[in-house]
Parts: structure tokens; sequence; C-alpha cells
């Protein structure tokens, strides 16, 4: 399962670029291949975790705070939650000094909620507020979850 924390509707309260995380999401469960879906973290329970071997989360970066959405979902997780859980993060964010590294914070979060973080958190560069995407910054996070599915595999 793949997770972006993005909203994917008009009425979410989302920036207007956070298709860029979506975009992100979408590449990184196709490059992980059958059974990976991405999907909002919106409404995402505990329940719908249930079977779940790969937890991998993002967000956009805007303003350094977490949406509340992810915040709510980050909210849930107690320590042993994700036991048995192997997970990675990631954001989507402008190019600059004073962003702040969203994809670390949710890692810890996940550590700490006993899953098993398999890649270091990274962050994916938007152009801009509005993006979209750098130049290179899909193939770069193939990449990323084609490192993701190496480590799985062994």
């Amino acid at each position: 399962m793949c997770d972006s924390s993005s909203g994917f509707t008009a009425n979410s309260g989302a920036p207007a670029n956070s298709g860029t995380t979506e975009a992100i999401a979408e590449t990184i469960a196709i490059e992980l291949g059958e059974g990976t879906r991405a999907v909002p973290v919106a409404g995402l329970g505990l329940d719908s975790l249930t079977g779940v071997e790969l937890l991998v989360v993002g967000r956009l970066v805007v303003g350094r705070r977490p949406s509340p959405r992810l915040k709510a979902f980050l909210a849930q997780l107690r320590p042993g939650t994700l036991r048995g859980v192997r997970a990675a993060a990631f954001d989507t964010r402008v190019r600059t000094v004073l962003h702040g590294d969203a994809a670390r914070k949710i890692s810890r979060a996940l550590e700490k909620a006993g899953a098993h973080v398999v890649a270091p958190p990274t962050g994916f560069i938007v152009e801009g507020r509005e993006g979209p995407l750098a130049a290179g910054e899909v193939d770069r996070a193939a990449a990323w979850a084609g490192s993701i599915a190496s480590v799985l595999r062994h």
C-alpha cells in the first residue's frame, strides 16, 4: 500500500500542487508492482492496514505543518500498531532552505509505531508552489521505489 496524504477532491482544502504528491505515490505504487495501490490518507483507519506488509506514507510540504488528514492518521498509531509492517516515507517540497523535513518526521512516527523502516526518508522537488514536479523527480521516485522492492525481495 502506498499512501499519499494529499487531497484528491476539490473540497479537501489541499493546495493546487497536491497532485505532485499523488503523482509520486502512483509512481511508487506502479514500481512496487501488483498488490500495491496509492490511496489518500483521508479516512484511512487502522482497520485498513490489516494484512498490509508495506506502508509508504507521503505528504506535500506547505506551511511546515502536516495536513489535518495526515495528523489524524498518525495520531491513531500507537507503539506496536505497525509491528511486522515495513514502511517508508517521502514528501514533495519546493527547493528551499526553509522547508521542514516531513519525510523524516513521518518515518520516525512509523518507526515509533513498530514499523521496520526499509528506506531513507526522501524528498521530491516541486517547481514553485503550484508545481509541476522538477525534471527527473518521477524517475527518482521510481528508483527509490525500486530500492524498496529490492529490500522486500531479500
